[in-house]
Order: structure tokens, then sequence, then C-alpha cells
């Protein structure tokens, strides 16, 4: 395992992290015990860095399972605050910071987050959710410094909505926040654009997201495939017809493996990873066998500049999942 230093926090985290999303059951249902000690065996490997969130489902608990049996150093836990807003709750379109994050809710989350991880600390606490426009107002700012004040939190960050990176980029360069997380892999390497090498500039941590496309970039997506009944993958892959997925997939196979990676996850995972200003990249590793596929692929040599460049400029494929789950 590799590890970087957490911006401006200087903590060293793995360059692969744990995202605990698949925690909560959004990928299917799993043993519970089995999820815990999905979590151990990653923290084994050398994983120390995990991400979860209010919003996860049973994500924090199970997580904090797993933390109580666990008997080596303790992780970097980041977690995120869940919005209460109307609606569609911010992700397709701004709503107010009062409707998403009203007066006193940062503080509940928060608490109700750190009863269920079952720790005193929390390394990192971000926004699920961040529109600029809440710049204007200074409560839930102030509301998160007085958090890391009293010790309950070490360090503020923002996850995005969606793929519209730039949106974050003054809040950047205010110097308030420690860590951006947003979406980006193969088909979307927008923040290689603007985002990342502006938080670089100015040592705010890059969490990459979604790094396999929800798993798309595994290669696992059939004409066939079936999803359980609350699977999120369902919906995230049927809003178009999935021959064009696949012909996409099979490009990028057909180009890069094996010749620059063993598979289409270890391939995606190095373009992710091939930045330095990315700090740290999540997948969900709720199964160990992903775990020690993904784990294998930090190890491995990094893509060359011109195949990294290749994939850049020529496979990208923007999509925004909420443009159709929102604006049908």
């Amino acid at each position: 395992m590799k590890y970087n230093a957490f911006g401006k926090l200087g903590t060293e985290v793995s360059r692969l992290g744990f995202g605990a999303m698949g925690l909560g059951g959004v990928f299917g249902q799993y043993d519970e015990k089995d999820l815990v000690r999905s979590v151990l065996h990653s923290l084994e490997k050398g994983v120390n860095f995990i991400d979860t969130a209010r919003n996860y489902g049973e994500s924090e608990r199970i997580l904090g399972l797993a933390l109580r049996e666990w008997k080596g150093k303790k992780p970097f836990i980041a977690s995120k605050i869940q919005s209460r807003g109307p609606g569609n709750l911010g992700w397709g379109k701004p709503i107010p910071v009062e409707s998403a994050f009203p007066q006193g809710w940062l503080r509940e989350s928060t608490e109700t987050s750190l009863r269920l991880l079952g720790v005193d600390t929390i390394d990192l606490i971000q926004l699920h959710q961040y529109w600029p426009q809440w710049d204007r107002v200074d409560y839930w700012m102030d509301e998160l410094l007085q958090l890391k004040q009293e010790g309950k939190i070490r360090g503020i960050g923002v996850s995005l909505p969606d793929q519209r990176h730039d949106i974050v980029l003054p809040l950047v360069q205010s110097g308030k926040i420690d860590s951006v997380q947003t979406v980006f892999h193969i088909f979307d390497p927008l923040p290689l654009d603007c985002l990342i090498p502006i938080c670089q500039e100015n040592n705010v941590a890059v969490i990459a997201r979604c790094i396999l496309d929800e798993g798309g970039l595994t290669g696992f997506l059939k004409e066939d495939t079936l999803f359980e009944e609350g699977d999120f993958r369902k919906s995230y892959f049927d809003y178009m017809p999935r021959g064009l997925y696949i012909e996409r997939v099979n490009r990028l196979k057909e180009a890069f493996v094996p010749k620059y990676a063993e598979s289409l996850a270890e391939l995606a995972i190095k373009f992710v990873l091939h930045h330095p200003g990315v700090t740290a990249a999540i997948s969900s590793m709720h199964v160990p066998r992903y775990a020690d596929e993904n784990i294998a692929a930090v190890d491995r040599e990094p893509l060359p500049e011109e195949a990294f460049e290749e994939i850049r400029q020529h496979h990208r494929w923007v999509r925004n999942f909420y443009e159709t789950k929102y604006w049908q």
C-alpha cells in the first residue's frame, strides 16, 4: 500500500480508501458479520482511510462494530453530514443551505455519527452536498469550526453532488476547508482540468469517488445482468441502453488490457491515482475479494504518461446521473 499526507491535516492515509457506502446495502444485501469482516480485512491489508456517511443506511453502525474489534492503529475516519432538504435534497439543483443544513443540524448529525462509530473524534466531517450560494451565510461554517474547536472533528470537507466539479474552487482558495470529495473516473476526467491542480496548489486533499463508476469499470455489466430490488445500480445503469455502456467498456479493454493492466478495474484505479494531487481514491470493498484486487492494483507499475493521456483525451464520456434522475 502507498500513502499520502492528507492535506493540511498531515495524517498519512492510504491512497486507496475503503468506501463504506456498500455497508449500507445499496449494492445488495450481505450478512452483517461478513461486512464487519470486510472492514477488518482491508485494515489488515494496509488500508487506513475509511469514508462513510450518515446517509449510508447502517454503514456507520456496522463500521463502528468493526472498529471495536480492530486491535491495530486507529484508521482515518471520514463521514458526511446528512442533508435535510425537501424534494430533491439538493442533489440535482441548488437548495438553500437553511433547508439542507438548518442551524443546529450539523452538530446533531455529527454527534449521531460519533455515537454510532464509537469514537471521540471524527478525523474528517464533510457536507454531503455543497453549493457555492451557501458561502453568503456564515453559520454553517461557524458550527463546523466550533465542532473542530471542541475536538469532535479534526478536519472539514465538502462532497460535491455531481459532475459540476468547479463550483467549489472559491471555497478551496479561501483556505477554510481541508478536503474536497468528487466524482472522478476514466469516463469523467474533468477534475483534472481545474479542481485537482487548484486543490494541490492550496494543500487541500482530494478524495476521488466513484472511481470504478459504480462497478461499471470492472466490466461486470452484461445485457442480462440482474440487480436486486433496492440495488442502486439498477437505476444508475438502466437510464440508457446498456449496449452503449458495454461498447465503451469493450473499447477500453481492447486498447489497454492486458498491455497496461491485468484487469479493467486495475486500469481504472491506476488512471485515477496517476495525478499526485489525488490524495485518496475510495472504492467499495465490502467484499474481501474486491479489496484484494483493488489493493493489488495500487502496488503495480503506474500507467505510462502516454497511456494516461490517451485515456484522458479519447475515452472521456461524461454522464450526469442526476440529470436523468431529476430532469426527465
